[in-house]
């Protein structure tokens, strides 16, 4: 038996009569056959059986001071499609302040209050949605009981002739009662003033050094890319604003 593709080759080339009786040698059959075999089953590129989540299932310590409450199933309307989806609401309220985290319906959420731990869980561990947000969630949750607890911080390192940073007040612009304003001195031809968030501190120690500090570090980061924006750091005099521990990697100058 001549396999499809090649049995249409002879069928055109010698008519459907001649390439019938065609015989080929012993040694020949096996290249011109067809065999039936099985399709290999699919299985994914990893042979690592899949595990929990490593930050997920490891738990959250409540410091002294610290109060975590779980609010009941509500429903939130989603602005894009406008349904429905049940969700919880966290409070997490320390001494420096209160943050407040959505928990989506299919995690669960196990607060022990004699060992003060607290635990996340999914429904399906097989889901990726699920999954993703495990890790997820347990981030923001953590890192909302440090930020109620112990605070936040950020510096920002102003590198380059001239650059200049103060904090003032100024009444007449202020959003909300006591806010502050980042004033930048960055080389251009006016100062760049820039309010403050609400629930951030910011100070600047040095010239060249401004101190942000807050709970929430989402927000507190959000800022420090703004004020960064007007210098990114260059590559050939190293020159720019740089957030923490910030570095790069110095170029040569080019040469024409």
């Amino acid at each position: 038996m001549l396999a499809p593709s090649r049995a249409r080759v002879l069928t055109r080339a010698l008519g459907p009569s001649q390439a019938s009786a065609i015989t080929l040698p012993s040694f020949l059959v096996p290249a011109f056959q067809t065999t039936q075999t099985q399709q290999p089953q699919s299985r994914s590129f990893s042979a690592t059986p899949a595990a929990q989540s490593k930050l997920g299932r490891t738990p959250i310590s409540i410091p002294p001071g610290v109060e975590l409450t779980i609010g009941a199933p509500r429903a939130k309307i989603d602005r894009t499609t406008y349904l429905r989806t049940p969700t919880r609401t966290v409070e997490v309220a320390g001494p420096l302040g209160t943050l407040n985290l959505e928990i989506p319906p299919f995690m669960n959420i196990e607060y022990d209050t004699a060992s003060r731990m607290v635990s996340l869980s999914v429904q399906d561990q097989e889901i990726k949605k699920q999954k993703e947000m495990w890790g997820t969630k347990w981030s923001y949750l953590n890192r909302y009981v440090r930020g109620v607890s112990e605070g936040h911080t950020t510096v920002l390192r102003l590198v380059g002739i001239g650059y200049r940073a103060t904090v003032e007040e100024r009444p007449n612009e202020e959003q909300y009662p006591g806010q502050q304003f980042v004033v930048l001195k960055l080389g251009f031809s006016h100062p760049v003033v820039m309010p403050v968030p609400e629930g951030i501190k910011a100070s600047a120690p040095q010239v060249t050094r401004i101190l942000l500090e807050g709970i929430d570090k989402e927000v507190m980061h959000e800022f420090a890319a703004k004020i960064r924006r007007w210098r990114v750091p260059e590559p050939y005099k190293g020159k720019g604003i740089f957030v923490n521990d910030e570095t790069i990697k110095l170029k040569q100058k080019k040469i024409k």
